[in-house]
């Protein structure tokens, strides 16, 4: 190892690091958010029951039926 070698820092992460010493809460902030909008309980036999009622679609959709 060189003697003047320093670890390698890149603006994005100095950004980063100095963002999270301004607003220690940041993180805390950023799971509540996350999880109002994708932290979500899946009911699996309710998506077994959507999939299940599913309706084919024609192979060209903007042909109307003739029948």
């Amino acid at each position: 190892m060189p003697l003047f070698w320093k670890p390698y820092k890149s603006e994005v992460s100095s950004f980063i690091d100095e963002l999270k010493a301004k607003k220690p809460t940041l993180e805390q902030e950023q799971r509540a958010g996350r999880a109002l909008l994708w932290e979500k309980q899946v009911d699996r036999a309710e998506q077994a029951d959507f999939r299940a009622a599913r309706v084919a679609q024609q192979a060209y959709v903007y042909q109307t039926s003739a029948k």
